[in-house]
């Protein structure tokens, strides 16, 4: 059986640094890629980056790019992802999510793609 369980979230101060951590634990496939996404209230769920767990290629949106970093350690079947520099903006749900189609980028993965959900990690970036 697969789970996806992210942990990690909490409340920083601007400037601060958090770090989250997805267990995606159950597949079979060296080839997943994993993703962190990020939803606001009323708006869409916005993919901030992910890593093929097989090449550990990544990729980063524009939002995000210089300040967090995403790794995998396949030994503990968990994908952290390291946030530095946080601001108001950052503030939203995050949540960790799994595709077993392990495209490389994995940038080329559609969000349609991703079929197993975290319950997400509340980020609250706030002096």
């Amino acid at each position: 059986q697969v789970h996806v369980v992210e942990s990690g979230g909490g409340l920083v101060q601007p400037g601060g640094s958090l770090r989250l951590s997805c267990l995606a634990s159950g597949f079979t496939s060296d080839y997943l890629v994993i993703g962190w996404f990020r939803q606001l209230p009323g708006k869409e769920r916005e993919r901030i980056s992910c890593i093929n767990r097989g090449d550990e290629r990544t990729h980063y949106s524009d939002s995000v790019k210089g300040r967090f970093t995403i790794s995998s350690d396949k030994a503990s079947d968990t994908v952290s992802l390291e946030m530095n520099s946080l601001k108001p903006e950052d503030t939203a749900l995050y949540f960790c999510a799994v595709s077993t189609i392990g495209l490389s980028p994995c940038g080329f993965v559609a969000k349609g793609a991703y079929h197993y959900w975290g319950q997400g990690t509340q980020v609250t970036v706030s002096s």
